[in-house]
């Protein structure tokens, strides 16, 4: 009997038509889709584990996943055949095999998001950003952005009831940069909180309107609750960037 490989497995996805990345009862999503192909082109029974969960909606430009599998792979040759089989809104752009014990999720040490936001209507981007019919304070927001990376806790971004054991998040970067109609917010840390980076661009975008300040702002962080930060952002704008790994983990 052939022992098992682990490989990772990268990828990107239009999350418009998915009820996020994790495999869901009743609802298609990313990750059912991706082992379905799998399956398929290697007539086994794969399950992967990804880097983590996408929401309903949220997209996704470098996704990492893992998966065993024991037997050889001609690992051009899958990823050729997968772009055929998956639908045109997921890319695979590699398989590696890594050491044995890699795993997509714990073995990452830094993440990246970014949110899009349009100064004005665009309909081949309709679905991958924020139309803002009315411009708010970037200057301020960028301000507030700025003083983000001070804190640990962001207790007050994660959405209510969930099973984390902790809510501290080393945040290293929280910017926006701008690109003539078009405004993204690029967000660094080594973990993120459920609906954490929705919430803060929901925030944030509160203080470019003039209904919060930057001293609300730290207020919000330090009262912990969910209740006093805005409103989440809508997710289309939302895109998972980048997943950093250590290098001893590819062969």
């Amino acid at each position: 009997m052939l022992e098992k490989r682990r490989y990772f497995i990268e990828l990107a996805y239009d999350g418009t038509a998915y009820h996020g990345w994790q495999r869901q009862p009743q609802s298609i999503s990313v990750q059912e889709v991706l082992e379905d192909g799998l399956c398929k082109m290697l007539r086994d029974k794969i399950i992967i584990q990804g880097a983590g969960r996408t929401d309903a909606g949220v997209h996704a430009a470098f996704m990492v996943a893992h998966f065993d599998y024991a037997g050889e792979i001609d690992l051009e040759h899958l990823v050729y055949r997968l772009n055929r089989w998956l639908p045109g809104d997921i890319a695979v752009y590699e398989v590696k095999p890594v050491v044995e014990n890699a795993h997509a999720r714990f073995h990452a040490y830094k993440r990246s998001y970014e949110y899009h936001f349009l100064l004005r209507p665009d309909p081949f981007q309709v679905m991958q950003a924020y139309v803002l019919f009315r411009k708010p304070d970037f200057k301020l927001m960028q301000e507030a952005a700025a003083i983000l990376p001070e804190y640990k806790d962001f207790e007050c971004f994660s959405r209510s009831n969930t099973d984390v054991k902790t809510y501290i998040c080393d945040l290293s970067e929280a910017y926006f940069e701008f690109k003539e109609h078009k405004v993204i917010f690029h967000i660094t840390a080594n973990r993120f909180l459920r609906n954490m980076v929705r919430a803060v661009v929901g925030t944030l975008l509160d203080i470019g309107y003039g209904k919060k300040t930057i001293d609300d702002l730290r207020d919000i962080i330090a009262s912990k609750k969910r209740s006093n930060a805005g409103a989440s952002a809508p997710a289309g704008g939302l895109f998972l960037t980048k997943i950093h790994y250590p290098e001893e983990l590819f062969l």
